[in-house]
């Protein structure tokens, strides 16, 4: 994989001045409207994506687009980028007032919506704790129901195989859909959004950066990690 030879304009320095007061992995409670996944939530859902014997699928394949990508959600055996069609990546899913963002300052996180295309990162889970596995993946990604970016299954190209991935995208009709913001209305949320997890400048950096190490290039995220360091450096270091 083609190693990053661009130099970021959103640094460490910048992310630094964003700080929590309390960092906590706990589950906040659910927004009005939804409801805390429980263990047989996740069983169910497991059946429909796998079937009843899931311990027969030998290849399980994640395709990784935004956080999975520097912090995947449980173990894998084997990494390839690859491309989808059909879908974009985009800071769509809102508004984040607990993880990464405030009442005040609430965050917008990436989510696939439909449209264009995305480079991402496969990987494929352990064939022998599939179950266990996918299990971790849905308990980070679908703590609340209903969910906002289900589960689904695409057509992914890597080399010259098609892989078939799980990934998880925009419900557009959900109450959290966000679209029609300017990349500076975005950059201004994701300058000042932070929650009990971190900023939101830190997860676009984190993201930019590791889609970078792999060889990706995302045009649209590389212009607001650029934006977002503007406008940290304007609040922060009005004089430097």
């Amino acid at each position: 994989m083609a190693g990053r030879t661009r130099q970021m304009q959103l640094t460490e320095r910048h992310v630094a001045y964003l700080q929590p007061d309390v960092i906590s992995d706990e589950m906040p409670p659910p927004p009005q409207g939804m409801h805390s996944a429980t263990p047989q939530d996740h069983a169910a859902t497991l059946t429909q994506l796998l079937g009843p014997e899931p311990f027969a699928n030998d290849e399980v394949w994640v395709f990784a687009y935004g956080s999975l990508i520097w912090k995947p959600a449980c173990d894998f055996v084997e990494m390839r980028t690859a491309l989808v069609h059909g879908w974009h990546r985009a800071f769509c899913l809102g508004w984040n007032t607990r993880f990464r963002g405030s009442e005040q300052n609430p965050g917008l996180m990436l989510a696939l919506d439909r449209g264009g295309a995305c480079n991402g990162v496969l990987y494929r889970l352990p064939p022998d704790r599939l179950a266990q596995c996918m299990t971790k993946l849905l308990e980070r990604e679908m703590g609340w129901l209903p969910s906002a970016f289900p589960p689904r299954w695409v057509n992914a190209r890597t080399g010259e195989r098609t892989i078939r991935a799980l990934t998880f995208c925009m419900d557009r009709h959900s109450g959290r859909y966000v679209t029609g913001l300017s990349p500076e209305q975005i950059a201004e949320v994701l300058a000042k959004a932070v929650g009990n997890r971190g900023s939101m400048a830190e997860y676009l950096y984190s993201t930019v950066k590791h889609l970078e190490d792999v060889g990706i290039h995302d045009p649209h995220l590389w212009q607001l990690q650029a934006l977002v360091a503007q406008q940290i450096e304007a609040a922060y270091e009005p004089d430097r």
